[in-house]
């Protein structure tokens, strides 16, 4: 009987994570109302704007320590000093070798300071998220 239950509440908490799981990938919202198709479909027909092509201010790469940033904040992003402007840049972890392109968003601070990324960073790049770690950024 034990088992029964185990299995039973193991199973129903699985079923919210993949409705949620799915309701992330295929674009659902929490609300379902009738006025929601009509306002995906009215903003899938304004054509997207070109992204800014801005540039760091450097060439190679440029090595800070980063640790978690804001976890309600959605997104691939980086909170760094080292730039003055969004810019997506290749951000390596030296120690593993793990690399993805990220966003990095400006920060206040000296160029010598702390980072902060996101859960979807630190996920991206295979790191602990209650660990401080040494990034590389490059920009080009």
């Amino acid at each position: 009987m034990r088992y029964v239950l185990l299995i039973s509440c193991v199973l129903l908490g699985g079923c919210d994570a993949i409705r949620s799981t799915t309701d992330r990938v295929f674009g659902k919202s929490e609300a379902t109302d009738e006025a929601t198709p009509a306002v995906v479909e009215a903003e899938s027909e304004v054509p997207e704007a070109a992204p800014v092509s801005a540039s760091a201010g450097w060439v190679g790469a440029k090595t800070t320590i980063a640790g978690l940033g804001d976890p309600t904040t959605l997104g691939r992003w980086m909170q760094t000093p080292l730039v003055d402007a969004e810019v997506t840049a290749r951000v390596v972890v030296p120690k593993t070798g793990a690399q993805a392109y990220i966003t990095l968003v400006p920060a206040p601070g000296p160029d010598g300071g702390g980072s902060r990324l996101s859960v979807d960073a630190m996920r991206a790049l295979l790191v602990p998220f209650d660990e401080l770690v040494e990034v590389q950024v490059y920009v080009d």
